[in-house]
């Protein structure tokens, strides 16, 4: 015959699971909305994140308009290339050095501009482009006019 208090033990721990099982279904059923939740509050915190590189590239770059004023004021915007710039003045079939004197700079920065080790600032992009421009007769008579200043 069973003894009255295991079966009251026996009973309260049943009673006792019983119960905690439906408290632990709550905090589930809390616990993944709670996931959820943040799921979706991380989502919006990235798409905000982006939203907000957008805005600064915006504003870190000048206006249409300014650009437009930049460019009348410049000309067009040039490209500069190392293998055009070695190939034109291969062509003419000149050293660096009296290439570099059309520029108004030195053999040695022609060179490096060549080998990829230095680049033209903007002002010197504009001045190959005049030089590339001009006829083989014209450039010879800068270099002379250059040669009597």
């Amino acid at each position: 015959m069973p003894n009255i208090a295991t079966v009251l033990k026996a009973e309260i721990s049943r009673v006792a699971r019983k119960e905690v099982r439906t408290e632990v279904e709550a905090l589930k059923k809390a616990s993944a909305q709670h996931r959820s939740a943040i799921a979706t509050l991380r989502r919006q915190v990235e798409s905000l994140q982006k939203e907000l590189k957008r805005v600064d590239k915006r504003a870190a770059a000048p206006a249409p308009a300014a650009r437009e004023s930049q460019a009348d004021e410049e000309g067009p915007r040039r490209r500069f290339s190392a293998a055009r710039l070695a190939a034109h003045r291969s062509k003419l079939g000149w050293s660096a050095a009296t290439y570099g004197k059309l520029v108004g700079i030195g053999g040695q920065t022609i060179y490096n501009w060549e080998q990829g080790k230095s680049r033209p600032n903007a002002l010197q992009v504009q001045q190959l482009a005049v030089v590339k421009e001009l006829s083989r007769d014209d450039l010879l008579k800068r270099l002379e006019a250059s040669a009597t200043d």
